[in-house]
């Protein structure tokens, strides 16, 4: 989709809320953190029945100007951003638009109606927490290496879920219902909990082939916990490597002070007016970093 013109003035709000290269951008990143941490402070005082009685309506107040605020930048974002559509229906768009949508739609719900659907509305606003992910290069990071180790994770967990079949099956065959092994379904659920050694007893094997099956559960679940997280790990290491080539690419010393220059736009020496050097060029494609 081709993106629209932008005026001056639409240039200037875009930089301030989508980038974190100028100082503005960089205060409108931290403001931004510390309103949504208050907002779902509000929140989860808001669920405490003593703190809601005594303070009830001040929060419903601290609550409106919270959403008009995050209305306010919503409608900005979209009035300033060169690609509208890719925006709204990108994830953190919907996010944006999620922690919106309860203020408001818990004022067409009928006085009533009874409150759970009103405090499952409310619960709703919780996502804006989602949104301090937005304003984290690091979790762009993150959300990158999830994303190329996404097949990978689904293959170990099909395994997984293979593994604790056949452990369910056995269980199933070796206890019965009478030791609490009523059917598969349940066997599979304790096989579960096993794996992954979170152990919550309310279910438990009795006979001596059900606890060696057990216990062959419990070192298999030791021994693959952590696959996910080295993959996930070694994916993190590309990220941070790719970076740290594309920074040292990037960075460019002035001939006449030796002060670094990381701006790829910059001509001059920002230290002494000095002209810079042209930046070094990326790999070409299909060809590897040094």
């Amino acid at each position: 989709m081709s993106k629209r013109e932008q005026s001056a003035l639409q240039a200037t709000f875009f930089d301030v809320i989508f980038g974190t290269e100028t100082p503005a951008g960089k205060w409108f990143d931290i403001v931004l953190i510390i309103v949504i941490i208050a907002s779902v402070v509000v929140i989860m005082l808001d669920s405490v029945g003593t703190s809601d009685a005594a303070y009830g309506s001040l929060y419903l107040k601290l609550e409106w100007i919270f959403t008009l605020l995050f209305t306010v930048e919503y409608l900005i974002r979209i009035w300033c951003t060169p690609n509208r559509k890719g925006y709204i229906f990108s994830v953190y768009g919907v996010v944006d638009l999620l922690s919106l949508l309860p203020t408001y739609l818990a004022l067409l719900v009928p006085q009533a109606a009874p409150l759970l659907i009103i405090r499952v509305l409310r619960i709703l606003r919780i996502f804006r927490v989602l949104r301090l992910f937005a304003l984290l290069q690091e979790a762009n990071y993150l959300a990158a290496a999830l994303r190329r180790s996404a097949r990978k994770v689904f293959v170990f967990f099909a395994l997984m879920m293979m593994i604790t079949t056949i452990f369910g099956c056995l269980m199933y065959v070796a206890e019965g219902g009478q030791n609490g092994f009523d059917n598969i379904p349940v066997s599979i659920y304790w096989a579960i909990v096993t794996i992954t050694t979170v152990g919550y007893g309310d279910v438990v094997p009795h006979s001596g082939i059900g606890r060696a099956i057990s216990a062959v559960g419990m070192l298999i679940g030791y021994a693959v916990i952590a696959v996910p997280t080295g993959i996930i790990t070694a994916e993190l290491t590309v990220s941070q490597r790719a970076q740290s080539e594309k920074q040292a690419r990037e960075a460019r010393n002035c001939s006449n002070c030796a002060a670094v220059e990381r701006d790829t736009e910059a001509h001059y020496c920002r230290a002494c007016g000095t002209a810079l050097p042209e930046p070094s060029p990326g790999p070409t494609e299909g060809q590897p970093s040094a």
